[in-house]
């Protein structure tokens, strides 16, 4: 399929809608960021993450995390990461059934 791009003067812009993210092969990705709580080192924090984004490489969440590293005060410990694509080809299914009215 192919992408759906907006062009003025040569320059390619991300899509805006979520619906126009997804046509373009953006899936629902949820991120469990687990985190150095900064008053309290030895205790770990959870923050859950959901924005559309490109799986395999997720640039979207590697630039949220790249601003975690340099913005905010709780050091990563770890990130899990789920991705699932919420447009998707339908699937159709022929069944044998027969209706009959009388």
């Amino acid at each position: 399929m192919a992408e759906i791009h907006i062009l003025r003067n040569n320059i390619q812009k991300e899509p805006k809608s979520d619906l126009e993210r997804q046509l373009n092969g953006y899936q629902l990705t949820t991120a469990e960021i687990l985190y150095y709580f900064p008053d309290y080192p030895d205790l770990l924090q959870s923050y859950i993450w959901q924005e559309y984004d490109k799986a395999p490489k997720f640039p979207v969440l590697y630039n949220f995390l790249n601003f975690w590293n340099k913005k905010l005060d709780g050091k990563l410990h770890s990130v899990y990461v789920v991705s699932k694509k919420i447009i998707s080809p339908a699937s159709l299914n022929h069944i044998n059934f027969e209706i009959s009215y009388n």
